[in-house]
């Protein structure tokens, strides 16, 4: 990989080549890197905004910079780990270059999302190469014996520089060097329900093309997830619970789809995604369509239940005026409508993705999910 070590003709001429004869592409990394890095993947498939990002005021001193403390770090792994990281000057140099692009939809803009993919590669970085505790105990790389530790960054670091098709290592290797994490820890969560618009979804998705919104009190329920807790659990208590209710409350007719949300979260390494077995008891216990559920397979937090819940309601092309009904438990129901819980989102998420409007019963809330919801936040690696 040719390393920008400075400015001018040769390196814009190599940053705007083509992919050279024997550079491969590599499906499970360009899927990940597109959903983790929306804009910084986008830049690594057009070499002219990668050149643009490159060449912005500052920006190469910047990455010589970058180069020069990993080299500097010979062959300690964990050096050259640290020097990946971004620092507050090398990623508002990131934030400036990326103001000038039009390399996202996000809602705040193109700078605040380089903002979160810069400090989503740090997260990364200091949670699966430098052994900073993840968020949750779910989460992480797992216990690692010594060995294991070593043989991950070494190859983590040999990836970040071996030539992949598409990618944005030209302009930094800390890109690819935090998906190689993930992807030798084996946490490529992020993308192991794509595409959501097929397999257990596409019933529904084909029938929300024909659906009349306007003959629904509500376009959707969402049924949030409570994880299991033991070793071969499918669902929870509190989770077959949310199942009668859910089906009880769309045997009135009313409500166009439920959404049930829970990724493969609790307890850790668990085989199941509870959504999936959560669409499982519906149909096979309650006997509810299956183009009336959709499933929401990647959420591992009460806030991310709304957040993915909300994102989906968007693919699905519902009305923004449609309202949604959260169905869950008396105690689960009272935490979303608290003001702990706006504050929790406004701490990890950074906004809030939906208000609660009114609350209609102990176990029924109205939402109206927010826009703000479609942002692509990789600090939560396994769920941006």
């Amino acid at each position: 990989m040719r390393a920008l070590l400075c400015a001018g003709a040769a390196t814009l001429a190599a940053l705007a080549a083509p992919a050279t004869a024997g550079v491969v592409g590599d499906g499970q990394l360009a899927a990940l890197s597109a959903r983790l890095f929306p804009l910084l993947d986008a830049a690594g498939r057009d070499p002219a905004a990668l050149e643009r990002l490159a060449t912005a005021p500052g920006m190469q001193a910047i990455l010589r910079g970058r180069r020069a403390r990993r080299a500097a770090c010979g062959t300690d792994l964990t050096c050259r780990a640290q020097a990946l990281l971004w620092n507050d000057q090398e990623a508002g140099a990131v934030r400036s270059a990326a103001a000038a692009t039009t390399l996202t939809d996000a809602d705040d803009g193109p700078a605040a999302q380089a903002d979160r993919e810069i400090a989503g590669i740090n997260v990364i970085v200091r949670t699966y190469a430098l052994g900073a505790p993840p968020a949750t105990a779910i989460d992480g790389p797992g216990t690692l014996s010594p060995q294991d530790r070593q043989a991950r960054l070494q190859a983590a670091d040999w990836l970040a520089d071996a030539p992949r098709a598409g990618s944005a290592q030209s302009f930094d290797p800390s890109i690819d060097y935090a998906l190689a994490l993930l992807d030798v820890s084996d946490r490529t969560d992020a993308i192991g329900h794509e595409p959501l618009s097929g397999g257990a979804n596409a019933a529904a998705m084909a029938r929300t093309k024909t659906l009349d919104w306007r003959r629904y009190r509500y376009g959707a329920m969402i049924v949030t997830g409570v994880g299991p807790e033991i070793d071969g659990e499918r669902l929870s208590p509190f989770g077959k619970y949310h199942l009668r209710l859910a089906a009880q409350r769309f045997a009135q007719g009313d409500i166009a789809f439920i959404i049930v949300s829970g990724g493969r979260a609790h307890p850790r390494a668990t085989p199941f995604t509870e959504a999936d077995e959560m669409r499982k008891a519906l149909i096979e216990r309650y006997r509810i369509p299956a183009d009336a559920i959709v499933s929401e397979p990647y959420a591992r937090h009460t806030t991310t239940n709304l957040r993915n819940a909300s994102r989906l309601l968007a693919r699905m092309h519902a009305p923004a005026d449609v309202e949604t009904i959260i169905i869950c438990n008396p105690l689960q129901s009272s935490y979303i409508e608290s003001a702990r819980f706006t504050e929790r989102n406004a701490a990890e998420l950074g906004y809030q993705p939906g208000r609660v409007v009114r609350r209609v019963s102990p176990t029924e809330l109205v939402f109206r999910p927010a826009r703000a919801a479609d942002r692509v936040d990789p600090r939560d690696p396994l769920d941006p």
